[in-house]
């Protein structure tokens, strides 16, 4: 997997020197569905120019986007409050770093802000009188500084880049189930019962469920901390998905890559590959609820798209046999 971590980022000169040679052209598409289930626990934002959004105060190298999946449980209210307040919480209340140029002391910034920020949220969704104190959701965020993608996780969801038709997973799925996660939720007093977290709650890190915590300043089992995973996005990188769990018990992160690199060759259409991806889930009959989002980092194929008739006519091409055989018949016609 060709995933840098924070150490390995290029120093600034080169840095620099490369994001001349290539520059992301952001553009994207979601879609989600409520699936088999009752009720819809979902949000996700999408944003496409983040300097924009947010105005002239904030300075971030360019183009820079933000994306998010927030994967709710227990109720719909704590991924309903993270996507109303994600903005505030995550640039806004926190001492975000600000700069146009992307080295390493800005990339340290932005992922000690983004850990702090998860942290807070979580914090607040235990100070609202609004959230029931045992909902809780996933999150995954997913920005872009230039050529920098980074990506930062707690739960299950997942974000999968597409590099010359390759999936290279770009976060790690928090599941109790799993030796590190099982490892840190058992020296903390925790236990896996049936794959569940205290028998409980099937992922081991989330915002919220502060039923299942220890009061504020105490070391949980479930615990908000996101990890972190970045890379210098280079000419071989085409897309990135962003999907709830409902997508990846159902189908691999190489099968959707595949799905949606096919959806962009014929149609070059980020919000159709998204659906197509949400509606193959459901043909696998996932049972949860839905959420893809798909950004793609070139700009889009204005090729002109051969006709429904030329199509028809390319797919019924004759072979050399049936053209001789074609040509013989008229000929005779034209002998009569």
């Amino acid at each position: 997997m060709d995933v840098k971590s924070l150490d390995e980022v290029p120093d600034p000169n080169d840095f620099e020197s490369t994001v001349l040679q290539f520059v992301p052209s952001i553009r994207s598409g979601s879609f989600a569905d409520i699936g088999p289930r009752r009720y819809m626990e979902d949000e996700n934002i999408r944003i496409d120019d983040l300097s924009s959004h947010l105005g002239s105060l904030f300075k971030f190298p360019k183009p820079c986007a933000f994306y998010g999946v927030f994967d709710g449980h227990g109720g719909p209210e704590a991924a309903a409050y993270i996507r109303r307040n994600v903005l505030r919480l995550f640039f806004e209340d926190v001492d975000f770093p600000q700069s146009c140029e992307v080295d390493d002391d800005f990339l340290e910034g932005v992922e000690n802000s983004f850990r702090k920020s998860f942290l807070l949220a979580d914090l607040a969704l235990a100070d609202d009188c609004t959230v029931n104190s045992s909902s809780g959701t996933t999150a995954l965020t997913a920005l872009i500084f230039g050529r920098l993608l980074m990506v930062a996780n707690a739960g299950d969801c997942r974000a999968v880049l597409c590099r010359k038709g390759e999936a290279i997973d770009m976060s790690a799925d928090h599941r109790p189930i799993y030796p590190s996660e099982r490892k840190r939720v058992e020296e903390l007093g925790g236990f896996i019962d049936d794959e569940y977290l205290n028998g409980v709650l099937s992922v081991s890190r989330a915002l919220g469920d502060w039923d299942m915590k220890f009061p504020k300043g105490s070391s949980s089992p479930l615990i908000a901390e996101p990890e972190f995973r970045q890379v210098v996005l280079t000419e071989d990188d085409e897309f990135l998905i962003i999907g709830c769990d409902g997508i990846w018990d159902v189908m691999s992160s190489q099968h959707a890559v595949s799905l949606v690199r096919r959806g962009l060759r014929r149609h070059d259409d980020p919000e159709q590959c998204a659906r197509d991806l949400v509606m193959e889930a459901l043909r696998r009959n996932t049972f949860d609820n839905l959420t893809v989002i798909v950004v793609c980092f070139s700009e889009p194929d204005h090729r002109e798209q051969p006709s429904p008739r030329q199509r028809r006519l390319r797919c019924c091409g004759l072979s050399a046999e049936a053209l001789r055989s074609l040509r013989n018949l008229l000929d005779g016609n034209a002998n009569r």
